[in-house]
């Protein structure tokens, strides 16, 4: 977990660090992540790095956290109620992957989706949904992934998407 030291530093600092994580984890896969590129970047010792992340898996957690909460359009209460409406759910997708596209973090996510992924832990309760919202919400996760893997798939991939979502507003839930 990323340290009070870290918070407590100045934003100029902080964006400097910052900037030097999303360089290193957009270029080379955690596995593969050093820390020496990021202090230099960063221009900081490599000491209060390990001040500021227990380690080089803290500090990408970290940092793909910044990146969702900076770029994830926030799915409003009606993902937790009865209501089921498929064109909330693609205007979320298509909000999402346009905001990816536009932000410093395309690079950082692409390479989270090809090969960081499956070393992070997802904690996400989905237990919560109901089974149209939870079923909309893992195809709009796979929808996305596509899209940003494939941009050239995005009309197909949303279309076929918003048919699908279509199929989940019969009944039989």
């Amino acid at each position: 977990m990323v340290s009070t030291t870290f918070l407590n530093l100045n934003d100029e600092k902080q964006a400097r660090i910052r900037k030097a994580l999303i360089d290193e984890f957009s270029s080379r896969p955690l596995a593969e992540a050093e820390v020496a590129p990021i202090v230099k970047q960063a221009g900081i010792a490599r000491g209060a790095f390990y001040k500021y992340f227990d380690d080089l898996k803290d500090a990408y957690r970290y940092i793909y956290g910044v990146a969702m909460k900076d770029i994830h359009v926030q799915v409003n209460q009606e993902v937790a109620s009865d209501q089921f409406d498929p064109e909330f759910f693609l205007s979320q997708v298509t909000s999402f992957v346009d905001g990816v596209a536009k932000s410093d973090y395309l690079n950082l996510i692409k390479m989270h989706l090809r090969r960081n992924e499956s070393l992070i832990d997802d904690n996400f309760d989905d237990s919560r949904l109901q089974g149209r919202q939870w079923a909309a919400m893992v195809l709009s996760h796979q929808v996305i992934k596509q899209i940003l893997l494939n941009p050239d798939q995005k009309d197909l991939s949303l279309k076929r998407l918003h048919g699908v979502l279509q199929l989940l507003t019969q009944k039989g839930d």
